[in-house]
C-alpha cells in the first residue's frame, strides 16, 4: 500500500525563491550608507530578545489561552514592525512590491513612509528609552502603580538578569528608527525613484 506524504503533489519551494525574497527584502537601494544598512538590519534585533523572552510564557500553566495568544501575538506583531525598518533602505519601502495587486510598481510617496515611521520613532523613544527607564527606577508601572511584587525586576536573581538583558535593547528601538526615518527622508529628496 502506497502512502501520501502532505507535500506530494504540490511544487516544491525552490531555495532559488526564498534566497530571492531575502535578498529583495534586505538589499539596500543605491544611496544608502554600509551604516545606515547595518542599522536597519540591527533594529529586529533589538526586539528579539524580549520577543523570546515572552514565549516561555505562553505556555506557562497558569494563564488561559486568551493570554497565550496574546503573548505570541504581540513578540510575532512587534517583530515584524520592527522589521519594517528595513524597507526605509531597502527597494520597498520606495516602490510597490510586483507581488502587490493593483499598486504594483507604483513609487510611493515619501510622505507616506515619513509620516508613520516619525510618528513610530518617537512613540518608541519616548515608551522605551524615555518613560521606560524613569519608571522602572521609580518601581512603578506606566500607569503609576506599583510594581507587582512578581514582576521580573523585583523577584531578583537570574529572573531580573535576564529580564533586563533582554529588554535593554529596546532603549535603541526608538532612536534607531528615528535615525533611519531622516537618513530616507534625505536620499528621497536628493533622488528621484526609478520604476523597473
Amino acid at each position: 500500500m502506497k502512502t501520501f506524504s502532505r507535500t506530494e503533489g504540490r511544487p516544491p519551494v525552490a531555495p532559488g525563491r526564498i534566497r530571492s525574497a531575502w535578498h529583495a527584502a534586505h538589499t539596500p537601494v543605491p544611496g544608502v550608507s554600509r551604516r545606515i544598512r547595518l542599522l536597519a538590519l540591527a533594529v529586529p534585533l533589538t526586539v528579539l530578545p524580549s520577543g523570546l523572552w515572552r514565549l516561555p510564557a505562553a505556555f506557562d500553566s497558569g494563564i488561559g489561552i486568551g493570554e497565550r495568544v496574546y503573548i505570541v501575538f504581540l513578540s510575532l506583531f512587534s517583530e515584524a514592525v520592527a522589521f519594517t525598518a528595513m524597507g526605509l533602505v531597502a527597494r520597498w519601502g520606495e516602490v510597490v512590491p510586483s507581488w502587490v495587486p493593483v499598486l504594483r510598481g507604483r513609487r510611493i510617496p515619501p510622505v507616506a513612509v515619513l509620516v508613520p515611521a516619525t510618528l513610530g520613532a518617537t512613540a518608541l523613544t519616548l515608551l522605551w528609552t524615555v518613560l521606560e527607564p524613569i519608571t522602572e527606577v521609580l518601581g512603578t508601572t506606566i500607569r503609576g502603580d506599583a510594581l507587582p511584587a512578581d514582576f521580573p525586576s523585583q523577584v531578583g536573581g537570574w529572573m531580573a538578569v535576564s529580564f533586563y538583558v533582554c529588554y535593554a535593547p529596546l532603549v535603541l528601538w526608538g532612536p534607531f528608527l528615528g535615525i533611519l526615518t531622516v537618513a530616507y527622508g534625505r536620499r528621497r529628496r536628493s533622488r528621484p525613484v526609478t520604476r523597473h
